[in-house]
């Protein structure tokens, strides 16, 4: 079991977290902090690990905590144990208080995914000044309790936060994605009116459709070193193949092969890491039946040979 800890913020000049965030993890599993605005952070929890992963962290009074598990489950712990929460599959949770600091104390499960977003009331009342109303904690009668509430996550939502954990595009403009992203989900959160005549992608408002499209994820996954052709997994799933390819790259943002090869590629890094497979048995795992075709991938993935990869993390 290890634990995660981050104790304190301090930015620098550049409005970037500094080294004084002090933060450990372990392969596979990972809590990033990104700074979208002024007294609004975004944190991605992605414990991919088999172990559980504990995190902490100070949490000031006047934050308001939205928490999205898109898979997996967490619990949230408070008062020192006396009183505990559940974050459940795809569901998302909203915690505000103004008399008293909330810190986040996490037990986070193995293959669990999570997006928590803390911005201040101020910041928050600011974004529906004319739409207060709409907002239940926010109404005049609400404004100075505390709130707790569950939501299930919405199509919309689930596609918006499947983006943010397969974030593909140049790293320079990382910041600048997230935040979009940020505002987006704070948006559909309180739109409990979704129209689906104005989704880009109509056909995934209906939650089955989701589901097969999730389920053709996880067999691709399941079976990455003989994935099925597109024909066979839109019949497994079923799905016709447009609504595939099209309905994959709207939830995760590329399209089938492409997720598949940076899945691999990604889950060949980390058995390097493991220290306990070679090259050759890494790439005969994830499905290539010569090493000079592993080695290949893993060049156009990371810019560099497995061989040098792993002299480097010695160096």
């Amino acid at each position: 079991m290890f634990r995660i800890y981050l104790y304190r913020i301090i930015l620098n000049k550049n409005n970037l977290i500094d080294s004084n965030l002090i933060l450990k993890s372990i392969a596979m599993s990972s809590a990033e902090e990104i700074k979208i605005d002024d007294e609004f952070i975004l944190i991605r929890f992605q414990n991919d690990s088999e172990e559980e992963m504990k995190y902490e962290r100070p949490v000031k009074t006047g934050l308001i905590q939205f928490h999205f598990g898109l898979k997996g489950k967490a619990k949230f712990i408070f008062n020192n144990g006396n009183y505990t929460l559940d974050l459940k599959d795809e569901k998302s949770l909203l915690f505000y208080n103004p008399e008293k600091e909330l810190p986040l104390h996490m037990d986070i499960a193995p293959k669990t995914w999570i997006i928590s977003i803390l911005i201040s009331i101020k910041k928050f009342h600011g974004l529906f000044t004319s739409d207060a109303d709409h907002i239940p904690f926010l109404s005049q009668e609400n404004i100075d309790r505390k709130y707790y509430g569950e939501e299930n996550i919405t199509p919309s939502t689930a596609i918006v936060l499947n983006q943010m954990f397969h974030y593909h595009l140049n790293p320079t403009i990382k910041n600048l994605y997230y935040k979009g992203k940020g505002y987006e989900l704070l948006s559909l959160f309180f739109n409990k009116n979704e129209d689906p005549n104005v989704e880009q992608c109509p056909f995934l408002i209906d939650e089955e459709n989701v589901k097969k499209l999730k389920k053709a994820k996880e067999i691709i996954i399941a079976n990455m070193s003989e994935p099925p052709s597109l024909e066979e997994l839109s019949e497994k799933v079923g799905l016709n193949l447009k609504k595939l390819k099209t309905g994959f790259k709207q939830i995760y943002g590329d399209t089938v092969y492409g997720f598949l090869f940076d899945y691999k590629m990604d889950y060949a890094r980390n058995l390097l890491d493991s220290g306990s497979y070679n090259v050759n048995e890494v790439g005969l795992k994830i499905g290539y039946s010569t090493a000079s075709h592993f080695i290949a991938a893993f060049k156009k993935k990371f810019g560099t040979t497995p061989k040098k990869y792993l002299l480097e993390k010695t160096q």
